[in-house]
Parts: C-alpha cells; sequence; structure tokens
C-alpha cells in the first residue's frame, strides 16, 4: 500500500502573510488541526498547527488586557509562528514507511510533496483508516483467523485451493507473525455464513480460532 492510496489530496492551505486568527478560522471551520504553508507556486515552505498557535499565544496570566491580546494576535502572521523544519514524504513510498518515520519522529502528520510542490497529507487517523481497510474491516462476509505451526509448510497454498474449490471469493489475508509463538492467518471471504467457512477449514484440519460475519460500516 502507498502513501498516495490514503493521503488527501483535497488540501486546505495558507500562505506566511495570513494572520493567525485566518488560519484558526480555517482550522475550526473544516474541522482539521494542522495548515500547510505554500508559496505562490504550491512549495511547501512550512506547517502551522494549533499547538504552534497556542504557544505563542498571550499567556492567561499575563496582564494584558483582551483588547491588548487581540491586536498582538491580529498582528502576528502564519510565518512568524510556523514550523519550518517539516518532515514530509513522497506519494510512492510505502504506507509503512510514513508509519515509520512518524513514530521515529514523534509526529502524527506528513505534507506528501513530489519533487517540492505539495500534492497531499497523511495523518495518523489517515493510516489508522488504511489497517482497516487492509484487514477488510469495512467489508461485508466473513472474517476468519486461524492459527498454524511455526514448521507447518504451505498454508497459503492450501487455503486459496480450498476456497477457490468452493468457490469462495478471498478479500484479505494477513498473517500476524510476531503476536505469539504461532503464526496467525485472518482471512476475509465473501457471501458466505461464518459456521459454513468454520465447518469447511475444520474438515480439512484447519486450527480455526474465530469466524464471525461481518458487514460494512457504511450506510
Amino acid at each position: 500500500m502507498f502513501v498516495k492510496d490514503f493521503m488527501i489530496k483535497e488540501l486546505i492551505t495558507v500562505q506566511t502573510t495570513q494572520r493567525i486568527g485566518a488560519a484558526v478560522d480555517l482550522m475550526n471551520q473544516n474541522k482539521i488541526h494542522r495548515l500547510p504553508v505554500v508559496d505562490t507556486k504550491e512549495k511547501l515552505i512550512g506547517l502551522v498547527t494549533e499547538s504552534v498557535i497556542a504557544e505563542s499565544s498571550p499567556s492567561n496570566a499575563t496582564s494584558l488586557s483582551v483588547f491588548e491580546m487581540n491586536y498582538l494576535l491580529n498582528k502576528t502572521t502564519v510565518g512568524d509562528v510556523m514550523i519550518t523544519n517539516v518532515k514530509t514524504i513522497g506519494p510512492n513510498a510505502l504506507l509503512e514507511d510514513a508509519v515509520d518515520m512518524m513514530r521515529k519522529n514523534h509526529i502524527n502528520v506528513l505534507p506528501v510533496v513530489d519533487g517540492e510542490k505539495l500534492v497531499g497529507i497523511i495523518t495518523n487517523n489517515d493510516i489508522f483508516d488504511a489497517f482497516l481497510e487492509i484487514t477488510g474491516y469495512n467489508s461485508d462476509g466473513v472474517r476468519v483467523a486461524i492459527q498454524i505451526k511455526q514448521d507447518q509448510k504451505g498454508v497459503l497454498a492450501r487455503l486459496t485451493k480450498i476456497f477457490f474449490e468452493a468457490q469462495i471469493n478471498i478479500v484479505q489475508i494477513v498473517v500476524y507473525r510476531e503476536i505469539k509463538e504461532q503464526p496467525i492467518v485472518v482471512v476475509q471471504v465473501t457471501g458466505q455464513d461464518a459456521d459454513d467457512v468454520r465447518a469447511l477449514l475444520t474438515e480439512n484440519d484447519f486450527d480455526v480460532m474465530m469466524s464471525l460475519n461481518t458487514s460494512s460500516s457504511e450506510e
């Protein structure tokens, strides 16, 4: 899976000359927590976030009046407070690369750039959505978990053959290798009943841990 498959492409951006108050309004109106800062050619030059704005705002403990604080905030521009050392990633990078970069740098957002041009943005919530899609969480059908032995060979080949011969369509296969000493294979199939899938695999000597019907969360 690639970053371009899950990044947000319809972007809301700001420029350095815009006032902080305008940036806050944009965030509130669109229910977002950060804004990429670009120049007139859509080149990424910074990032402004809710936390950065909060850190740059006058403290409630100061002796400034409300009018003085508003004056200072309205005078401050995005360019005055934005983060300039922004970690970025390319659209053709693997999704795993984005996860690794976010974790190593303790961040939850990565602007996506193609060359110097901003083409998207990917957040930790987009990563969560990708995980749900990869596991087939929102798919109609059956999810079945099978525990296999470490030295068991040809498991996936046997599974695909069994489902093929039963004319059952496989949507997703995920192998969890490090959760337990014995790996677990989770398969999502369509057009079946959970009990029937369990019976089919049990008859073929698979150790079925779970078999349940799933449904799409979309209305």
